[in-house]
């Protein structure tokens, strides 16, 4: 027998593409298989047809058989075929793995989205928390652009301890409610303070900190998704009602990470998802993102007090730090002397995006590495995008590059809901009612930018 790839019909006169299946009545009779180059090296026929994959190329018993698949005769071994389109090869690839077990025993997995050109996205059932997105640069070297650790241990002791929330979805409520504490329909319910003196992220054990559930996959013609599901049960951190969420992570050929948020209520609640990636387009662990180019789509922002919670009016952002209008370095101003830049130690703020919030994501933001051209913009349906300059890392961290992590080394956009809306009643509402969906996107695109370092 030949090694596999010198076999049957080896020759550029065979021109049958890869994966062409000969039927006959609906089954297949002939498969012709992928070789080393676009033609086929081997071929598999039914039983009473000689075995011809192990003879040598263009052998006296090969060669009719090749010539008449070439000919697209309409017989293989006195059976009549008819030929089937190629299956295409999907524009995205699926693999699934093990990625340890919480210390309570909860088998964790990690899901692997990887495009043709070479884009690829990991995430896991720990806190649906997305692992590292690699992308090419201007010269073609993939990197990986989010902040993250090795193994399991590294989100659920480090990052946990932190309260750092490093690729996660967060809920119920993402932000700030202030005293941990918001009123609905009559009652007043309390969720543990973890940003003294008021709740953040959902409490003490989030969505970030369980392990959701895996619902399915699918693969199309552009790409492929997976959805993973939570229950977060009546009661759950001091929120009412049973919740029933889902997240959908879909990476297509045009280089694209969607997340897809659905919830439904079982009572009346507050809802408030998002993602929390850190981003530093020059790679993981390369440093400070001061030198990245940032546009917001704002006119607009919630300022703040000295806790985070929104003051009470919408602010315009001209003549202040916050006016990313017009691009330019993320640490232009930065360290300004400015009341809402001292109180967060950086960026820690909600833009209100200008197009009204709707069924489209419409861009939010746009950001881009000049050192390394890789691009990212960010579109969504939420009505505001909360960018922060990862103020609290100190080095007590270091990620998959074995680098420490600190402040300024990348930046987060989260896609959500105001801070403290519940308290807002002049916010967009965060309520969810029974029969109602919750339903939003965020997409993360990444390309190349036509700026360069000077």
């Amino acid at each position: 027998m030949m090694p596999r790839g010198a076999g049957a019909c080896s020759v550029r006169t065979v021109s049958l593409p890869p994966h062409t299946h000969l039927r006959h009545a609906g089954a297949v009779v002939a498969r012709i298989g992928e070789g080393r180059h676009d033609w086929p090296t081997r071929v598999a026929v039914p039983r009473h047809i000689p075995d011809i994959a192990g003879y040598p190329p263009m052998s006296p018993l090969l060669r009719p058989f090749c010539l008449m698949l070439t000919a697209l005769a309409p017989v293989v071994g006195g059976l009549p075929v008819a030929w089937a389109a190629p299956a295409p090869a999907p524009a995205v690839s699926f693999d699934r793995a093990p990625f340890g077990a919480t210390d309570d025993g909860h088998a964790v997995e990690q899901f692997t989205l990887r495009n043709a050109h070479g884009v690829t996205v990991r995430f896991m059932t720990y806190g649906a928390t997305i692992t590292a997105i690699e992308t090419p640069d201007r010269h073609g070297d993939m990197r990986d652009v989010v902040l993250g650790f090795p193994t399991l241990s590294g989100y659920t002791h480090d990052s946990a301890r932190g309260g750092l929330f490093f690729g996660a979805i967060i809920g119920r409520y993402a932000n700030r409610l202030a005293r941990g504490t918001f009123s609905l329909h009559g009652h007043t319910y309390h969720v543990a303070i973890t940003a003294p003196p008021n709740a953040l992220h959902g409490g003490k054990k989030g969505f970030d900190k369980q392990v959701w559930t895996f619902e399915g996959e699918q693969t199309d013609a552009h790409g492929a998704s997976v959805t993973l599901g939570l229950i977060s049960p009546d009661g759950d951190q001091g929120f009412p009602g049973t919740l029933h969420v889902h997240v959908t992570y879909r990476l297509d050929d045009a280089n694209t990470l969607g997340v897809h948020y659905t919830a439904t209520t079982d009572r009346p609640t507050v809802l408030n998802l998002t993602n929390h990636s850190y981003f530093n387009l020059a790679g993981e662990g390369s440093g400070s993102i001061e030198n990245h180019i940032l546009r917001i789509n704002a006119d607009t922002f919630t300022p703040t007090d000295a806790t985070s919670i929104p003051l009470g009016p919408i602010a315009s952002v001209a003549g202040t730090p916050m006016d990313f209008r017009t691009a330019h370095r993320i640490g232009d101003h930065l360290r300004d002397n400015d009341p809402q830049i001292m109180y967060a130690r950086g960026y820690d703020q909600n833009w209100i995006i200008n197009t009204p919030a709707g069924t489209t994501p419409r861009l939010a933001a746009q950001i881009s590495d000049p050192a390394s051209g890789r691009m990212m913009e960010v579109w969504t349906t939420q009505p505001g995008l909360q960018v922060y300059t990862s103020n609290s890392l100190d080095g007590a961290y270091a990620g998959v590059s074995g680098r420490a992590y600190r402040q300024t080394d990348a930046v987060a956009f989260e896609a959500e809901h105001f801070p403290d809306s519940p308290n807002h009643p002049d916010f967009p509402t965060t309520e969810l009612r029974p029969g109602q969906t919750f339903d939003h996107t965020t997409l993360f695109h990444f390309g190349i930018s036509a700026t360069k370092a000077p």
